[in-house]
């Protein structure tokens, strides 16, 4: 305790009593937001047009849930083909041979340069095009004939379509990722004896996913409603199709049909976004810039014992 004409020790530090800043307008923009939310809500639930009836109705009915089926189906195998097909264009973009960097481009540059609605088209109507395919010696006898206009096969045709489009963004996404990660790196596990393939696999890759994964969600979600343009092919047995060109073209109520797409796109890209956040933190293990609890104790530790 010190006397009342005693100067406080300087290296006592004062208490400082902090005031937080009040923010008043955020408290009335929230109101305003929330009562326009809820002043929307009870207008769609109270207006006739919806058709909620019709909507609870079809939300589970047995065609819907077919298309539900094979729109994952769609993106599913578009989404593998696309990954596979991407890493290899990656790989011969970043070759030095001058050949194949060249091809991967060019397909790059047709491939992102079109709407996917164009490219659909012209796969559904790939068997117009070509009606008669044979394989065998050049100039000499065929050994396999196929007549494509009498087979039919709208769906390979789709996944073919997806996956080829979805290939080209994909490869991008890979080339930010591998280019992401220092070349000192790779240099280093060359040093050790590891080859080629096997460095890219336990040091490149790995880094790598942190770029790579964040977009490649974005990629399956936009993949996912883009399955929705399948009827280019044309193909009709997807969610959009069966929900609005099936049923709401049947009982003439489009509008409760595409909330019951609405409702499903949105479940399942919701089950996608929470796979999405569960990958991105496995692939950020380590690269957190905040410090645990024990790290922490062992700073101030070390500050105390330098005397800061």
């Amino acid at each position: 305790m010190t006397d009342a004409g005693t100067p406080p020790d300087a290296s006592s530090p004062q208490t400082i009593d902090a005031v937080p800043l009040r923010h008043p307008w955020r408290w009335v923009a929230a109101a305003g937001i929330i009562i326009l939310v809820a002043l929307f809500l009870w207008g769609a639930a109270t207006n006739e047009a919806y058709g909620w009836p019709t909507y609870i109705e079809y939300l589970f009915n047995d065609r819907i849930l077919l298309g539900v089926f094979n729109t994952l189906q769609l993106t599913v195998y578009s989404m593998a083909i696309g990954i596979v097909l991407g890493v290899a264009l990656t790989v011969m973009r970043l070759s030095s041979n001058p050949v194949l960097s060249s091809v991967a481009w060019v397909f790059l540059w047709i491939f992102r340069g079109t709407p996917v609605y164009v490219q659909l088209a012209f796969w559904g109507l790939m068997p117009t095009i070509y009606q008669n395919v044979q394989l065998g010696v050049p100039f000499g006898p065929s050994l396999l004939h196929f007549d494509l206009q009498n087979l039919s096969f709208p769906f390979a045709l789709a996944v073919i379509g997806l996956a080829l489009n979805e290939a080209a963004y994909m490869a991008e996404i890979v080339r930010a990722g591998i280019t992401s990660v220092p070349e000192g790196q790779l240099e280093a596990s060359t040093a050790l004896g590891m080859s080629w393939g096997k460095a890219m696999r336990r040091t490149v890759l790995p880094q790598a996913m942190r770029v790579i994964i964040p977009p490649t969600g974005n990629e399956v979600i936009s993949l996912l409603k883009t399955t929705s343009l399948v009827t280019a092919v044309p193909y009709a047995f997807d969610l959009y199709s069966i929900a609005t060109r099936e049923i709401a073209a049947r009982i003439f109520e489009p509008v409760p049909l595409l909330l019951v797409a609405a409702t499903w796109y949105l479940v399942i890209t919701s089950i996608l976004m929470v796979g999405q956040y569960y990958l991105e933190r496995y692939f950020s293990r380590g690269a957190s810039r905040k410090l645990t609890s024990k790290q922490l104790e062992a700073l101030a530790k070390a500050q105390m014992g330098l005397g800061v």
